[in-house]
């Protein structure tokens, strides 16, 4: 195998995948359009081709499609290539892998699970805003305090959050559910 990188549909625009002989080295949320979309791939990948996936990049092609479409994927086995990310971002973006679809985690609550306090919550927003391998690392399953959206740093921001979330069934201030619940007036 060696270094390429897709742009492929989803139901919410197009979204990108690289990879290299050890796994995934990127994946993308859709950009303005595919221009940017290869250059964010290309910066994680450089000299990578676009071509053909191979198989298994094929299946986490597909995941991300049925994640977009209907929330139920999980893409917790796909292989990812952390070289390059920092230890600590690798700890809190396997933490984040755990995260089933329709769950959230608050970035405090991860801050706990690496030991810190509440002070180190901040370290893991700003982690999810580095995290190159968008939505296989479902940074979007990190919220704020108090089950707020918090930030987010893919285009249309912190909606194209909420949107993933509703997709998924997930609730948090701000999402609205796709389909009212039988029985709700």
């Amino acid at each position: 195998m060696t270094n390429g990188f897709a742009i492929f549909d989803t139901a919410i625009g197009r979204c990108g995948i690289a990879w290299n002989d050890h796994g995934i080295v990127a994946a993308g949320l859709p950009e303005a359009d595919d221009d940017k979309l290869r250059a964010r791939l290309l910066r994680r990948c450089p000299g990578a081709t676009e071509q053909p996936a191979p198989t298994s990049v094929r299946r986490a092609i597909d995941g991300i499609v049925a994640l977009t479409a209907h929330g139920t994927a999980d893409l917790s086995d796909v292989a990812l290539d952390m070289d390059g990310v920092p230890q600590f971002n690798r700890q809190i973006y396997e933490i984040t892998r755990s995260i089933p679809p329709g769950s959230t985690i608050t970035y405090g609550e991860i801050a706990a699970r690496l030991g810190g306090g509440p002070e180190l919550a901040r370290d893991v927003g700003t982690a999810m805003g580095q995290n190159p391998f968008a939505p296989i690392v479902p940074c979007h399953r990190v919220v704020a305090a108090n089950r707020k959206a918090g930030g987010f740093s893919a285009r249309g921001g912190v909606n194209t959050k909420l949107r993933l979330l509703a997709i998924e069934g997930a609730q948090v201030d701000g999402t609205l559910p796709l389909f009212e619940r039988a029985g709700r007036a």
